[in-house]
């Protein structure tokens, strides 16, 4: 049995949670957040006040701890512990955060972005479990992935690998991680909303629906299309397969490459696969190697919606176990 910590940090909040590792399963013991706000230095203070409080509530002390994982939003260099200016975190420069828990308890500490804590978690524990070659996907906000490959995570020379959220799909189209027509442009819920909005634009009459459900074009969402596309709207179904078929694309490029055994996919495919699946297949049956594609699952996150919560506790335990 293994004591475990984990910090997670994002643009709006934080969280610090205390688990423990088990008969190769992992359980959350206690979890408090807070906003994301204040310096650097003051957000790390307020996680370590947390964190020292949680072990009292528990009746543990930062020696019963193996060790601390960290999960953060990216761009940061996971080899050297540093967060480098995550587009969600103005004002995280350069800040040297494993170093900071380390000096303060004592704690070996690990970090890494969110797509690869995922990625360890869903191999770990959730739908990758066993599996030797295991691609994690987000489709949340965003599209990151996290790749694990031959039994281990890989991250690339510091850090970036994984990063097909940034593939140019098309010339044109909406705009992901900074660059139009990029697979996050199509495969995220941000994208979907820039999806809705454009056909909106082209087709007031067919969207006016969906304008009125969100309450007005501005409040368009991808949950807005997704809970229209439910009740049978054709104008958000077929925003919600072009959608698929653009994910399918992806993954094409991902199974081609990579030769996984299988592809998890949290956040929008979590929830609404079913308005996914048909363009997906459409577009991996004719893109992807077939041979690959035999062999390679598309799943859902087998964590479902506490995939986060177990991230970093997760990466807590994998780099334990290296």
């Amino acid at each position: 049995m293994r004591y475990l910590a984990g910090l997670d940090i994002g643009g709006t909040k934080c969280a610090v949670t205390l688990g423990v590792e088990e008969n190769e399963d992992i359980r959350i013991l206690a979890k408090k957040k807070f906003a994301t706000k204040g310096t650097p230095d003051e957000v790390m203070e307020q996680m370590l006040l947390l964190f020292r409080s949680l072990l009292a509530e528990q009746g543990l002390t930062e020696a019963d701890i193996a060790s601390i994982g960290i999960s953060s939003g990216g761009p940061l260099d996971s080899k050297r512990g540093i967060i480098q200016s995550p587009p969600n975190l103005p004002g995280w420069d350069d800040v040297h955060i494993t170093e900071f828990f380390e000096s303060r308890t004592k704690i070996p500490t690990a970090l890494e972005n969110d797509a690869n804590a995922c990625a360890i978690a869903e191999w770990r524990y959730g739908a990758g479990r066993g599996k030797q070659n295991v691609i994690f996907l987000t489709f949340g906000t965003g599209l990151g992935a996290g790749l694990i490959l031959d039994g281990r995570l890989y991250s690339g020379t510091n850090g970036n690998a994984g990063e097909i959220g940034h593939v140019r799909l098309r010339r044109d189209g909406p705009i992901g991680y900074n660059k139009r027509g990029s697979c996050e442009g199509f495969c995220s819920g941000g994208g979907l909303e820039q999806q809705g909005k454009l056909a909106a634009q082209k087709d007031p009459v067919g969207a006016e629906p969906l304008i009125q459900y969100a309450g007005g074009f501005d409040a368009i969402t991808a949950k807005t299309i997704a809970d229209l596309a439910d009740q049978g709207d054709a104008f958000c179904k077929k925003i919600y397969r072009s959608c698929g078929e653009m994910l399918g694309e992806t993954l094409a490029i991902l199974i081609d490459i990579l030769n996984p055994e299988c592809i998890i996919l949290g956040g929008v495919y979590m929830r609404s696969s079913h308005l996914l699946v048909a363009g997906m297949e459409k577009s991996l049956s004719r893109m992807a190697l077939s041979g690959a594609r035999e062999v390679c699952e598309i799943l859902p996150a087998g964590l479902g919606e506490t995939v986060g919560d177990y991230a970093a506790l997760s990466l807590a335990a994998y780099a334990k176990s290296k």
